[in-house]
């Protein structure tokens, strides 16, 4: 199943895209939203717009949607372990 959904001609002549790189950026841009919520997969999102999850993750990053969603306690211990392998790095 197919859903279509239509957008005044004026949305394109304002941001200068053809009909085919419009959908593929309200594609992206819905795909964006959903992923961010949690409600689809990158795998799922990476098949709908045909190309691989480092491709759908690439799209989603360029077009300033967040693909990385760490809780505080994972951000911690991210960040404590980039500080450890500074100063080994540092330290060679």
């Amino acid at each position: 199943m197919d859903i279509s959904v239509t957008f005044p001609e004026e949305l394109l002549i304002a941001t200068r895209n053809t009909p085919e790189t419009f959908s593929r950026l309200v594609m992206i841009y819905t795909l964006g939203h959903l992923y961010e919520q949690g409600k689809i997969s990158s795998g799922l999102g990476a098949s709908i717009l045909g190309c691989n999850r480092w491709e759908f993750y690439r799209q989603l990053s360029e077009h300033g949607f967040s693909i990385i969603d760490l809780d505080i306690e994972e951000l911690d211990v991210e960040a404590m372990t980039s500080r450890e392998i500074a100063t080994w790095i540092k330290n060679l």
